[in-house]
């Protein structure tokens, strides 16, 4: 943990969250939500099959209480948010292994606990890094293992590197095999929160992004392109099996711009990334396969 020396110290002495245990039968509801969500063929959700790897996201969800959420839509003290005065969240990436699929209609656990917390110095000044890590299991096995990193921020100062204003015209090209288009409008974002319990002001309140985090319209979830990039396996190499997969989350996008989901696979990987007209490199990640 942070030292008395550090920035963030004096806040976080105390901070020891101990391990949340979740449970979820996985109905096959989600799974349709966001086939529809996605512009998917009609999913077959049945008993028994398998979730798609990352989809374990729309289960496992936690609802606070309305009165227990701060402005900025996240809760005031719940699970793993550390005591930062004023925070700032940015989800900045994450990792999974993938022993085998989750399968629907069958109970299932995921135990979440904190895991490294560091504090470090960013173009922005003091931010802390936190990790959760998560254990899903089924049937007395473990079936997935996941780490997602989050970066926080302690007050609200605008990046000067990010646009002030957006072209939704401009529409970002790739040499890459694999290829994927998607131009995320308020309603995809709104409905994405929704089957996530995502209640961050940032991905439906443009005013309050605007006013208060400094962005130039609403922020398309860092979840979602990391969704987006492994649609290109699941829509290229269906008969591959995803073993593991690490992302990275760079460059914030928003709604409006166009995207384009690319990715090239060689032997058993593949590199996936998401570009705009303004980046070539919004996010990235690699997937391994059996």
């Amino acid at each position: 943990m942070p030292t008395a020396q550090s920035p963030f110290g004096p806040a976080l002495d105390a901070w020891r969250p101990e391990p949340v245990t979740t449970g979820d039968p996985l109905p096959p509801g989600p799974v349709d939500a966001v086939s529809a969500l996605l512009d998917l063929p009609e999913p077959a959700a049945a008993t028994g099959g398998p979730l798609p790897p990352l989809w374990q996201w729309f289960y496992f969800l936690h609802w606070p209480a309305q009165r227990a959420l701060s402005a900025d839509g996240h809760p005031h003290d719940e699970r793993f948010l550390p005591p930062v005065p004023d925070r700032q969240r940015m989800f900045a990436g994450g990792r999974c292994e993938f022993v085998e699929p989750l399968r629907l209609g069958r109970p299932a656990t995921c135990v979440g606990s904190l895991g490294a917390v560091a504090p470090k110095r960013g173009r922005t000044g003091e931010m802390l890094f936190v990790t959760e890590r998560r254990e899903y299991h089924q049937d007395g096995r473990r079936c997935l293992v996941e780490e997602q990193d989050y970066v926080y921020r302690s007050g609200r100062t605008a990046d000067p590197a990010l646009p002030t204003t957006l072209d939704e015209r401009a529409v970002p090209t790739a040499e890459d095999p694999w290829q994927l288009p998607l131009q995320p409008d308020p309603t995809l974002l709104f409905r994405f929160s929704a089957l996530t319990a995502n209640t961050h002001r940032i991905h439906y309140d443009a005013p309050y992004c605007r006013a208060a985090e400094g962005y130039p319209g609403l922020v398309v979830h860092g979840p979602l392109l990391a969704l987006l990039m492994l649609e290109l396996v699941r829509r290229n190499a269906p008969e591959r099996r995803v073993r593991t997969l690490a992302y990275r989350l760079r460059r914030p996008v928003f709604a409006g711009e166009r995207l384009l989901a690319a990715g090239t696979a060689s032997g058993g990987r593949a590199g996936l990334r998401i570009a705009s007209h303004r980046e070539a490199s919004h996010a990235t990640g690699e997937v391994t396969f059996d």
